[in-house]
């Protein structure tokens, strides 16, 4: 069988990633004691009842917790696929999640903070070996998406490129940043200030002098080069981020020059952060 083991943080989406793995056609379970864990994929098995299991589990079964490791060892022993996916975000947005839904937090008395700091403890050792997907910047359809292209899709690893001006200040989260303002630009130009990189006449005004030619080449071979090793890393996605001035020319001609160049080998994803405030 296939096997996902959704858990993390309380908060950071696990009803979410299940409700997406259940779209692809897994049988899902909620928070199911881990003791009867091994039972359920067994009967599963035998009974050819499904070939796709999720499970999702949390702190509250933090008893249960010191034989999970052994149990995991035992699955994969008997030939079962199986992979950990750690679903994370940080405090603030935890605190300000459980805000806004008024929901109880699981561990927690009448101090939320302190929940949440216990919740991290209890489950920094289901973090350790897992894929990891950090949904603080995330939202649920582009948390559902980045599910569903792994378990349901193409399998392949999902690249965000994201443009940006630096006037503007750094996405609050990317494994990769470029910075492209050494490249000419065409703010200066009068046919082109009023166009951005999306435009053809900016897109060869960027790419296709040797400075702008020579980095995007540059780029991706670095890209070529590294994702894989963060798909193998156990990473279900990587952004990317290209950073100009004010974040409409020189960082978006480069963004859509990659998403050409690297769409056939992954899924590619595109946001212009800053493309419509101008430089």
């Amino acid at each position: 069988m296939q096997i996902v083991i959704v858990t993390g943080m309380s908060g950071a989406g696990k009803s979410t990633a299940l409700r997406a793995l259940e779209d692809v056609e897994f049988y899902c379970v909620d928070n199911m004691p881990l003791p009867f864990f091994a039972e359920l994929v067994e009967y599963m098995a035998q009974g050819n009842s499904a070939d796709k299991l999720a499970v999702a589990i949390d702190a509250r079964q933090k008893k249960w917790l010191p034989a999970w490791r052994d149990q995991l060892e035992q699955l994969r022993g008997a030939g079962h696929r199986l992979e950990v996916m750690f679903l994370d975000a940080n405090d603030e947005v935890l605190l300000r999640r459980f805000s806004e839904t008024r929901r109880r937090h699981p561990l927690s008395g009448d101090d939320l903070q302190d929940g949440i700091r216990r919740d991290r403890e209890i489950c920094a050792d289901l973090r350790r070996g897992a894929a990891v997907i950090d949904t603080s910047n995330l939202n649920m359809h582009q948390l559902k998406s980045i599910i569903q292209d792994r378990y349901g899709g193409t399998g392949k690893l999902a690249v965000t490129l994201v443009s940006f001006g630096f006037k503007h200040g750094l996405p609050v989260e990317f494994n990769l940043v470029f910075d492209v303002r050494f490249l000419p630009n065409p703010y200066f130009e009068p046919t082109l200030t009023h166009l951005d990189g999306r435009d053809p006449e900016v897109a060869r005004f960027v790419c296709e002098p040797d400075a702008g030619k020579q980095l995007v080449d540059r780029v991706e071979s670095l890209l070529r080069f590294s994702l894989p090793h963060f798909q193998k890393e156990g990473k279900l996605y990587v952004t990317i981020a290209v950073g100009c001035t004010g974040g409409r020319h020189r960082s978006v001609a480069i963004v859509e020059e990659l998403r050409r160049r690297l769409g056939g080998s992954w899924d590619v994803l595109v946001r212009h952060r800053d493309v419509d405030r101008g430089e």
